[in-house]
């Protein structure tokens, strides 16, 4: 018997069943699943247009992945987590609310909201943090920035999606406890602040697809009372047994598993009502998002984005050490910079993967300290390659020969060879995932371009693909062969795809003509219809030793050496996880050499995860970046100069080696990764281990001093008020940090863990007091319920997990 749909709805529902009531069962089947890779279906007769969702967490990309679609590039979650600043991650989701709809984008895919459970994670630089309570008061933040401005939000990817080895596959088994105490936590509070959507993850949990799972029906619709739309990840439905469960919408579409979705309900197999409720779903956010009816979309707010993303950076910088030589220029005057590294000149903005968006600019930290200090004398080393593998052609070197422009022409050609398609771009590094490209029926690609050196020598030209490539220079076969790509994800091959190169002889200002031609479709992958190939330069890393001794030259000729060092998306990106926490190449060498020939040296982390950092106490200081968006260089130049303070702190521990890492598996064995260390993970683990990290949780400097003066409880309203005075001689930022303390308690607990935290500023010499609300809840342990034990509990406050000057006691009545 076919179950009323009446009866399965939440409220804010039940006035569309009229609409349903229009509806056959093929359209509402249709409906279900996605159009094509970023659209849903449209359903004029009802007034219901098609929705378009987008990647981007730290921006939004856009139906389209295009260079001349440009995207604000937002600093990465886990800059935003480290900002600790809810306001904050409030009006970062307000820009990315703008940003979808001047790309008319309805639904956004994040925040990505899973935890840094191991720093190894290939995406833990978009998470926000290890903690659960830091991450769900951001992520509520963050959804609110979006949906007050009439946007979607979709949190992911629920649940237990932490790593990325075999994440198609693997079996996560995170026990009852750290499930629900951990977890589902950032999910839940995502829920309670109006999450429209959410994002059902690729990997199992306890035996069962996620997008099968019951999960997805208890907690998240009875005991949360979520009334929106889970969107699975792009092509984790597996079979019609997720119809039942409550997935409710498959992307991309339409999705092969479910392409007898409308006969599996004739013939009985499947119950009609569960379809109904999906459809009513999709009504609903439809309505919600101004895809229903007359109405359209909400007016957004106004946002300066570049300016929010410069401000974002610096909040989220993280001044880990300083001997007094930050800011520049205040003990003593500074005439002279050396700038060295491959990332102060080619920053890295963001991760790799599916988060990536098209910035219209990026600002290197070189430039943007060569106009910060324009009295001092600036100079650049490269010091250590930090890329791997080719980078595009510069646009200002490259012509397109069709039209004379910047840019290139790309012709997709059939079987005949005869032209199916043609564009012409301004990018040698090119992707194509939805839009109008025949990417999915033709043979052959062909990028043409003429690229003209600013200097003479030998270089390494080359491409980056999975697919066969043939590379010609002035008509010359120079490459003709396929890279090997390691693994089968869908990030390894296609979002970081390897390289093969040729040495080239070039000559400054003697133009070469470049084409490159690529077969497509011979590339093993769950998604059709994509395609992605970079044409460029590898660097030339023939001489490490000779580039670090130009750069410790450079640093011992000048007042101040900077060094920018970090990752690349090679080494943190969706699709892969981590092999260590090594910076790669030579750059620990490079960091070693510059401060023995000029020990006032500050270095600048340019990393969305730790990294070990084995120079540390030889340093003057060191400014953690993070991934810092395309504002990232300004940020630095601000921090430098002191224009702004860092404002950021913590939100991972940050080991000394990897050998110290107390929770670092992100290996199944056996299809199955069973996360033994329960409820201890982050600074848990670190204070259960007795193990001292390099940086603890929550830790991080400014340019100010300050004093914790007091800590008043107010047990019956759950809140404690905390007062700190800035007894500096500048204005400056604070981040109150509350940890629960349980020595005597019955049940196995953390050491201490975070249930409460806010950011304070004030001027120099002012006293400020802020309340910090601590419900309950926080307190409470899973046992198949929340139950908060009875008995004595220790607040402690102060600046990191790790300093904690204020205590006071709250006693909880059985």
């Amino acid at each position: 018997m076919t179950t009323p749909a009446t009866s399965i709805q939440p409220p804010a529902i039940q006035h569309l069943l009229p609409l349903l009531e229009q509806l056959t069962l093929d359209e509402k089947a249709a409906l279900v699943q996605g159009a094509d890779f970023w659209t849903t279906v449209p359903l004029p007769k009802i007034g219901l247009r098609a929705m378009t969702l987008s990647d981007g967490p730290a921006g939004v990309r856009g139906p389209r992945w295009d260079e001349r679609e440009p995207s604000l590039n937002l600093p990465s979650g886990s800059a935003l987590g480290a900002s600790w600043d809810a306001d904050l991650a409030y009006r970062y989701g307000a820009a990315a609310a703008s940003e979808a709809r001047r790309k008319d984008v309805d639904v956004v895919l994040g925040p990505t909201i899973n935890l840094h459970r191991s720093p190894l994670g290939g995406r833990h630089f978009e998470c926000f943090s290890e903690d659960p309570e830091l991450s769900a008061g951001l992520a509520a933040a963050y959804v609110g920035g979006l949906q007050d401005n009439g946007v979607a939000a979709t949190p992911k990817h629920y649940v237990a999606n932490d790593s990325e080895t075999d994440r198609f596959t693997v079996d996560v088994r995170p026990g009852e406890r750290a499930l629900r105490e951990l977890y589902l936590v950032p999910f839940e509070r995502a829920v309670e602040a109006g999450a429209w959507a959410l994002m059902s993850a690729y990997n199992a949990v306890d035996g069962v697809t996620m997008t099968e799972n019951d999960l997805l029906e208890d907690p998240l619709n009875s005991e949360w009372g979520f009334d929106g739309v889970v969107v699975s990840d792009w092509t984790a439905v597996r079979s019609l047994a997720s119809v039942p469960a409550a997935q409710d919408l498959a992307m991309p579409g339409p999705a092969p598993a479910w392409a007898d979705l409308a006969e599996a309900v004739r013939d009985g197999r499947l119950n009609e009502a569960d379809l109904d409720r999906k459809v009513l779903r999709l009504l609903l956010l439809a309505e919600r998002v101004g895809a229903l009816g007359d109405g359209g979309p909400a007016p957004v707010a106004v946002i300066d984005g570049v300016a929010l993303a410069r401000e974002a950076a610096i909040e989220g910088s993280v001044l880990l050490s300083n001997d007094g030589l930050l800011p520049l220029g205040v003990a003593s005057p500074v005439s002279s910079i050396a700038v060295i590294g491959h990332n102060a000149r080619e920053a890295r903005t963001q991760g790799g993967g599916s988060a990536t968006v098209l910035p219209e600019r990026v600002v290197s930290p070189l430039d943007a300290i060569r106009a910060a200090v324009p009295h001092a004398s600036v100079t650049y080393e490269l010091g250590a390659v930090v890329q791997d593998g080719v980078a595009a052609l510069p646009l200002e070197h490259i012509t397109n020969p069709r039209t004379g422009e910047p840019g290139l022409t790309a012709t997709f050609l059939d079987a005949g060879g005869a032209e199916l398609f043609t564009e012409d771009r301004r990018s040698t590094a090119l992707v194509w995932f939805g839009g109008d490209a025949p990417v999915g029926s033709a043979e052959r690609i062909v990028l043409h371009t003429t690229y003209t050196p600013e200097e003479s020598g030998r270089v390494l030209l080359g491409f980056a693909g999975a697919s066969h490539g043939r590379l010609f220079v002035d008509g010359e076969l120079v490459v003709d062969d396929q890279p090997v790509v390691t693994g089968t994800d869908l990030g390894a091959a296609f979002l970081n795809p390897p390289s093969l190169t040729a040495a080239v002889e070039v000559s400054a200002g003697q133009a070469l003509d470049v084409r490159a031609e690529f077969l497509l479709g011979d590339v093993d992958s769950p998604l059709t219809g994509v395609f992605s190939a970079t044409v460029g330069i590898a660097p030339d890393d023939s001489d490490p030793d000779g580039l670090i001794a130009r750069a410790a030259g450079a640093a011992a000729a000048a007042d101040v050496a900077v060094v920018v060092v970090g990752t690349n998306s090679k080494v943190e990106s969706e699709g892969y996880d981590r092999e260590n926490l090594d910076l790669p190449g030579r750059q620990d060498d490079l960091v070693r050499a510059v401060v023995a020939a000029n020990p006032r040296t500050v270095v600048i982390v340019n990393a969305g995860s730790p990294v070990v950092l084995p120079w540390a106490e030889d340093v003057a200081a060191i400014v953690l970046g993070y991934f810092g968006g395309q504002e990232f260089g300004h940020a630095i130049g601000d921090i430098l100069t002191g224009d702004a303070e860092p404002g950021g702190r913590l939100p991972t521990t940050w080991p000394a080696a990897l050998a110290d890492v107390p929770v670092l598996d992100v290996t199944p064995q056996d299809g199955a990764l069973i996360y033994d260390e329960g409820i201890h993970i982050g600074y848990r683990a670190w204070l259960r281990a007795g193990a001292a990290p390099a940086f603890p949780f929550g830790h991080g400097l400014g340019y100010t001093d300050w004093t914790w003066d007091a800590i008043e409880a107010d047990a019956d309203g759950y809140a404690v008020t905390v007062t700190v005075t800035n007894t500096g001689r500048r204005a400056g930022k604070q981040v109150v940090q509350v940890y629960a303390e349980r020595p005597d308690s019955a049940v196995e607990r953390p050491e201490r863990w975070l249930v409460g935290f806010a950011v304070v500023r004030a001027d120099a010499g002012e006293t400020v007091s802020v309340s910090v609300p601590v419900p309950a809840r926080r307190l409470a342990h899973w046992t198949g319920e929340w139950t908060v034990e009875p008995g004595a509990y220790a607040l402690r406050v102060g600046p990191s997990v790790a300093e904690l000057p204020l205590r006071t006691e709250w006693t909880v009545d059985a």
